[in-house]
């Protein structure tokens, strides 16, 4: 097989598995120094052992590389194919079979680790029909976020993929995945979001999120998500209430707001209530996706993926869905790309 794709490919079960980012990044980097030789290169420098003296090659990826350039599926490679074979989440199969997209993603243009076109081949193997693309906007300044400049750039990069065949992991044209124009912006204080209106416009999905600030008190919070709801250019709330309950970032209490209000805003404006997948943020808690089902909203279910491997995260939103009695109908991933789309221009709320 060929040597970038089993390197590209053990780094994508690594960061499903949620290996140690040191060492997903070894076989990122390894693919990296070898991507722009010759196969006949590579194999060459197996034969005549200067590919270990490479900067980036270590002796697992050495042995990973000489196994693919030999003709074989690379055993450490096997052997997290057959652990990947199980689910990630006990519960939520119906759900997660429904779904058929992702509205919340991040590349290496802000504060994710992989490039775009990775990403997009990762969407391709796990079975997605669309990932909506959406780094940071500039007020985050920690994350990268991407200027009006940027952004702009970044909306020619998507439709040159769109526009041609999506590589797969495995270095073959994969089946295509739709990839969507977005962002992840910020709510301001002010509950203005931050990009210029004329470019949110040119969007296909406006994922809105705070990011700072996040113990102010419940008054100011609550005034400040709706500002960022009630702008017509917000589809999808973003992990309200910015929780953490694990991870290397440790943990953080929800923020305080109105969350009677907040919800009955997104039910209004036509705005869906993420369900944040990433494990260390399970947000909202489960209280609140009861709330919200009561106020009628609709709900997306995204991986917030900063890297290849995350997408499949999905999974446990999925569960956590299900578990609250979530109806597939009111998820709007589950929907096919068109209406989600048709859903995403209008104004009005369309409720199944």
């Amino acid at each position: 097989m060929d040597a970038v794709a089993a390197l590209n490919e053990i780094a994508f079960w690594l960061e499903r598995g949620r290996a140690a980012t040191f060492k997903v990044q070894a076989f990122r980097k390894a693919a990296a120094v070898i991507a722009p030789l010759p196969p006949e290169e590579v194999a060459a420098r197996v034969r005549n052992g200067r590919l270990k003296s490479m900067k980036g090659i270590g002796d697992r990826t050495y042995q990973v590389i000489r196994d693919a350039v030999e003709g074989q599926v690379p055993d450490y490679l096997a052997d997290l194919r057959e652990k990947g074979a199980q689910p990630l989440a006990s519960g939520g199969s119906a759900i997660r079979e429904a779904l058929r997209g992702d509205l919340h993603s991040h590349s290496e243009w802000s504060d994710g680790g992989s490039p775009i076109e990775l990403m997009v081949a990762a969407a391709g193997v796990l079975g997605r029909e669309y990932v909506a693309l959406t780094d940071h906007s500039p007020n985050l300044t920690i994350a990268n976020g991407l200027s009006a400049e940027r952004l702009l750039q970044q909306l020619d990069v998507v439709d040159a993929i769109n526009a041609g065949d999506h590589p797969g992991m495995d270095g073959q044209p994969d089946h295509k995945v739709q990839l969507l124009s977005g962002i992840e912006v910020d709510i301001l204080e002010s509950g203005e979001l931050d990009q210029v209106p004329e470019l949110l416009d040119r969007l296909d999905i406006v994922v809105a999120s705070v990011h700072s600030k996040l113990r102010a008190d419940s008054k100011t919070m609550t005034r400040r998500m709706l500002g960022g709801i009630q702008d017509p250019h917000t589809n999808v709330l973003g992990h309200c209430t910015g929780r953490l309950v694990e991870g290397s970032r440790g943990t953080r209490p929800p923020s305080d707001f109105d969350a009677k209000e907040v919800f009955a805003a997104c039910a209004e404006h036509n705005v869906a209530v993420e369900i944040n997948s990433r494990p260390e943020r399970q947000d909202p808690p489960d209280a609140l996706i009861q709330l919200a089902l009561e106020a009628g909203c609709l709900f997306s279910i995204d991986s917030d993926a900063h890297a290849p491997g995350q997408l499949d995260f999905l999974q446990y939103g999925a569960e956590r869905a299900e578990r609250n009695g979530v109806p597939a109908e009111r998820i709007i991933t589950t929907w096919p790309v068109e209406r989600l789309l048709q859903w995403a221009g209008s104004p009005l709320p369309q409720l199944p």
